[in-house]
């Protein structure tokens, strides 16, 4: 009986530190680390790009996807921020909210 009683116990403490794992966004660590270092590179892409044209260009990652959203000059720019943005390791899509000023 005692031994049933701390394998419960036991199972419990894991089942409890597991959920602790997943974050309020519904996302593993992991997922978390994966997303902000692609936004990371996406920006360092952008950034590389002809000065001050895709500076201003807001990028949020969530489970590989890329959005972008902000302001561009014209379509073209607007067509190579998701050319770029796709180039980086472990995009899966790129969603581009970007308006044409």
């Amino acid at each position: 009986m005692r031994h049933l009683f701390r394998s419960m116990l036991a199972l419990m403490m894991v089942l409890a530190v597991t959920a602790g794992c997943t974050a309020m966004t519904g996302k593993s660590a992991g997922e978390n680390v994966d997303d902000a270092t692609i936004t990371a590179a996406v920006k360092t892409k952008l950034a590389g790009e002809k000065p001050a044209t895709l500076t201003k260009v807001d990028i949020d990652t969530n489970k590989g996807t890329v959005y972008l959203t902000g302001n561009v000059e014209n379509a073209a720019v607007k067509a190579r921020a998701t050319e770029l943005a796709r180039q980086v390791a472990g995009v899966r899509e790129v969603v581009n909210n970007l308006a044409i000023q």
